[in-house]
This record gives structure tokens, sequence and C-alpha cells, in this order.
């Protein structure tokens, strides 16, 4: 799904990137601080790429040595803006600079930044049962996760799921919990 790393950090960018996407953000105006730097960064690559602290501090450090953003504020508050340095800079490497945004688009396709959103929302349902279910309800649960892993299995192993193992009681089909749920709570009564 994505490389190496399917529900880690993800794959990493080229030492140059960061240092690259921090020029371009700042070269839009405004002023960002490392936080915002990295929410943003992303935010604008649907979460494929999401450099660490440990990247971006050093790396606007790096760029503040050189000369090509300068610090305003302190501590928390401290943000960052482009220097005249740094704008001469950037124009001359623009065509560069957003390259790094392409480098992380090919990271990943659209099919696998849809299965990481579906991932993360079937993960946040089992929260939220975990969270405020009863016993039965996360007992249900457990065994509609339990099934799901045997179908993933499944299909990479291309066997047909077997219906009698499909109606166990070990593994309760998705259809079983939705009998249960109250009214509104279905899955489809969602969409």
């Amino acid at each position: 799904m994505f490389g190496r790393h399917p529900f880690g950090r993800g794959p990493r960018a080229r030492r140059g990137d960061v240092r690259a996407a921090i020029l371009d953000l700042l070269a839009e105006g405004g002023t960002w601080n490392g936080y915002q730097i990295i929410q943003e960064i992303a935010g604008r690559t649907d979460g494929v790429w999401r450099p660490s602290a440990g990247s971006v501090y050093p790396a606007l450090q790096q760029l503040e040595d050189e000369g090509l953003i300068a610090p305003q504020g302190t501590g928390r508050r401290r943000v960052f803006t482009l220097t005249d340095k740094g704008r001469t800079y950037v124009e001359a490497h623009a065509d560069e600079l957003r390259s790094s945004w392409d480098a992380a688009a090919g990271m990943t396709d659209d099919d696998a930044i849809e299965f990481r959103n579906l991932i993360r929302q079937v993960m946040m349902a089992v929260m939220e049962v975990r969270r405020a279910g009863s016993a039965e309800q996360v007992a249900q649960a457990r065994a509609v996760l339990a099934q799901a892993r045997k179908s993933l299995y499944l299909i990479l192993a291309e066997d047909e799921p077997a219906t009698a193992d499909a109606e166990s009681p070990d593994t309760a089909p998705s259809d079983t919990v939705a009998d249960d749920a109250p009214a509104g709570d279905t899955p489809e009564a969602g969409q």
C-alpha cells in the first residue's frame, strides 16, 4: 500500500524535499511556525507525507543559518518568513521547489489514499465501540473484526470464503451487528 510502511509514518521524503517544501510554502506569503508547516504539508498531500518535527525544525534552522528565512517572535510563537535573499532564491529555483510536492505525490496513488482513509474510518468506528459500547456490542465488534481479517487473508489467498465459516457464531457477519444495533446506528444510516 505505502511501500514498507503501511501503517507507520509512511515513506520517507528525500533529504532536500522538506527544505524545498518549506521554502515553497513561505513563498506563498504569510508567516508559518513549524507546527503549521508540518500540518500544511500533511494536508496538501492527503496525509501521505507527514514530515516529523525532527526533520522540519532542523531544516528551518538551516534555512535561517543560510539567511533565506527570518524568525519573528520567540518560543511557540516563533514564526518564519522569507528574507529578501530567500525571495531571490525561491524565484531562481521555483521549479525545483515545486518538485518536492511532485515527489510526495509519487509516493502513492488515489487508490492507496482512499484505502488509507477507509482504514482510518474503520479504526474510528472501532474506537467508538470500544469507548461507548456495551460488553455485548464490544464482543460483536470483535467478531466482525475477526471475520474481516479472515476475509482479507482469503482475498490474498484467492480463495472463495466458505459459507459455513462465514455463518459460524465465532465469526458473526456484519449484518448481525446491524440487526442488533439501535435504529439509526447502522452503517447505512450514516451514508
